[in-house]
This record gives C-alpha cells, structure tokens and sequence, in this order.
C-alpha cells in the first residue's frame, strides 16, 4: 500500500481508477482491515491502494461524507463508485477490487 499525499488527492479526477483505504492509527478494526488489504494485494500484484490516516485531511473527510473508519473508497474517473465500510472477507474484498488489475 502507497501512502497518498493532499495534492495527490487533489488529482484523482486524473486518473481512471482509484483506490483509498482511509484509517486512524488507533483503530483495532482499521488494522485488521488492513492486514486483510495486504493480502489482497499479494493475490493482485498489480493493483494499487493508496493509503491515508483520515486525521490528516478533515477537509476530504467532509467533501466525500466519510461516516466511519476503516473506510474504502473506490473512484472511476474522479468520482466515488463505491464506499465500503464492511471489510467481510479477504474473498469479498478480491471480488469488490479484481477488476483494478491492470493484468
């Protein structure tokens, strides 16, 4: 996982496709979620998730309406697709990002 910078959250509406695991150091259900994202990553080497600790951008928090952490969002073409607050399963989280695969 990439730890994203302000200006680079600024220019996500560049990109196609964007992953953002957004967390707070102290959050127990945060690093499990992680771990979880870890290893999806090993299953999809070529996927990209960027991270960053919600307690660094309150401005973004407000403007994408972030009800809770660990929080997952996926964006296509700059504007959210999807929020996932329910890290189920390793599997669940596969299916939900196979299709960021650049392979």
């Amino acid at each position: 996982m990439i730890e994203i910078t302000k200006e680079q959250l600024d220019a996500i509406s560049d990109e196609e496709k964007t992953i953002i695991f957004l967390y707070t150091p102290f959050c127990g259900t945060c690093k499990l979620a992680k771990s979880m994202l870890e290893i999806v990553e090993k299953i999809i080497p070529s996927i990209n998730i960027y991270t960053k600790d919600l307690n660094y951008i309150p401005e973004f928090a407000k403007k994408w309406k972030i009800e809770s952490v660990p929080c997952l969002l996926i964006f296509e073409k700059g504007q959210i697709a999807e929020k996932i607050y329910a890290f189920h399963s390793i599997d669940y989280l596969y299916q939900k990002l196979k299709s960021f695969s650049t392979i």
